[in-house]
């Protein structure tokens, strides 16, 4: 069965990895539209294996825009700027925002869509565009999720208990001790806030505008069929699920190109550490590279940097700066020895697969929650933009390759992350094609998106046994009372 997917991605490394699926579905035969930006410089205009549909908009997440995010988000946690993280996700929301407006504003592209008479939806839920797009074309959606518009993908359709699930940005673990409870459900009440506040009224606005009063945002972000969920739990803590998640991984490496093999093998027994901060991070400022270069320059391994800004005046004679690098197929170099990472979670999972240390530097949005996972499990070693110098990144550098600890569990890690009876993409392309051959498998269904919260958690319930079991202790109460009295009475009487 042949299909026809409307695609609607996120940009930078979200699109990386969705790139992985769009040619796989082209091999099979199915074509897809890519729906991008005029200015995406991400998301090609012309492909050979998809379609592109682009929207004029003034003004999105593009490369000026992430570089003017990266230096205002890396100057606050120096202590050099005010500016905070919600400021910065402001941003980013309002950018969101009018890039919808403009595909709903446009009746050009809207008839447009609605001729192409798509079988299905594929988008990233960190951008809500395509579940209003999918809503107003009536199509089912299948999701390619990590992140969704309101925060890590299970806490909108799983259980999460606040007593062992930690809540993103609370610095927590599964391991939590009463206080950390306490930090945690402070943290899920700020979330709380940020959504209710920030993230839902933004498009539950939208809904009203385009849609009937009655279409609530979150219960269309519900609504798919399958979500693909770019971890697994040898990555994740384990955790309660439900039946239409389905969980994937990244793909073996490939052979190296001859001038990168020539550059792996002439680093000796010491071996080679590869640095990249991928898509969305492309510039830095002068001192911060400076501190990054010197402390490679100490060390007596090979370095390969993706960085195609200024080079740094520390730079040593053992790195080497390059515009692009096939990240995947160096960290499956046996030659490789460890990997300088910002906790994307490609390179994470890129990483994990391949069994390489990580020493990581969190910028902003899940980079600090995906990186302590790796952390916490005897893999990585976190440092932070605040207190990054050439010593603390030579340190970490240095401990991570000599203690056999960090070595020992990344290994055993890869092990378990490798071990599965399909290959993840075949088994995301057979789910995909599951749900157009059985039209939405609505037996994978839960009801509970249309449960009111009151119903959810049962408090209605326990309200009801509540009521009753009062009752019952008060007709009791009052019935002996009652005896009570009336055999005083009558024994006041006899006297």
């Amino acid at each position: 069965m042949v299909a026809k997917f409307l695609v609607v991605p996120v940009e930078g490394s979200h699109w990386v990895n969705m790139d992985i699926l769009i040619k796989a579905l082209h091999g099979q035969g199915h074509s897809s539209d890519v729906i991008r930006t005029y200015n995406s410089w991400f998301v090609k205009e012309n492909s050979t294996y998809y379609n592109s549909i682009t929207i004029p908009n003034t003004k999105g997440i593009d490369k000026e825009f992430v570089e003017d995010m990266l230096f205002k988000m890396i100057n606050y946690e120096r202590g050099k700027s005010q500016i905070s993280a919600i400021q910065l996700y402001l941003h980013v929301f309002k950018a969101i925002h009018k890039n919808i407006l403009n595909i709903f504003e446009s009746e050009d592209i809207l008839k447009t869509l609605k001729e192409k008479q798509y079988d299905l939806m594929l988008t990233d839920l960190a951008w809500g565009a395509g579940i209003l797009l999918a809503h107003e074309l009536k199509l089912p959606m299948v999701y390619n999720v990590r992140w969704t518009t309101t925060g890590e993908g299970h806490f909108d359709i799983a259980p999460s208990p606040m007593s062992y699930i930690p809540v993103t940005g609370s610095g927590n673990t599964d391991k939590i001790n009463f206080f950390q409870q306490v930090k945690n459900a402070f943290s899920c009440l700020l979330m709380d806030i940020q959504n209710s506040r920030f993230n839902l009224p933004l498009y539950q606005s939208l809904c009203d505008k385009y849609f009937h009063s009655h279409v609530h945002f979150h219960e269309l972000l519900q609504r798919a069929y399958i979500f693909f969920m770019r971890v697994d739990f040898v990555f994740e803590f384990p955790r309660r699920t439900i039946t239409n998640i389905i969980y994937f991984q990244c793909k073996p490496a490939k052979a190296l190109p001859q001038d990168l093999e020539d550059f792996m093998q002439s680093s000796g027994e010491y071996g080679v550490i590869s640095m990249s901060l991928r898509t969305f991070i492309i510039d830095l400022p002068d001192d911060f590279t400076a501190e990054i270069a010197a402390a490679f320059a100490q060390l007596p391994q090979k370095v390969i940097w993706r960085y195609t800004e200024k080079k740094p005046s520390t730079l040593g004679n053992n790195t080497a700066m390059v515009d692009w690098m096939p990240q995947n197929d160096l960290l499956g170099h046996p030659k490789t020895k460890a990997f300088i990472a910002h906790g994307g979670t490609n390179g994470f999972q890129e990483a994990l697969y391949h069994g390489i240390l990580v020493v990581g530097i969190p910028f902003f949005f899940d980079q600090y929650d995906n990186l302590l996972r790796l952390q916490d499990k005897g893999g990585a070693k976190i440092l932070s933009i605040a207190t990054l110098n050439k010593n603390t990144l030579h340190a970490a550098i240095q401990k991570v390759i000599i203690e056999p600890s960090y070595r020992l569990s990344m290994q055993r890690l890869s092990h378990l992350h490798r071990d599965k009876p399909v290959k993840p993409l075949n088994s995301t392309l057979f789910w995909i094609e599951f749900v157009m051959r059985h039209k939405g498998p609505a037996h994978l269904h839960t009801e509970s998106y249309k449960l009111p919260w009151y119903s959810y958690y049962s408090v209605d319930v326990a309200v009801t046994l509540f009521a009753v079991i009062l009752i019952f202790t008060l007709s009791i109460f009052l019935t002996v009372r009652y005896l009570c009295v009336k055999c005083c009475y009558r024994k006041r009487k006899t006297e």
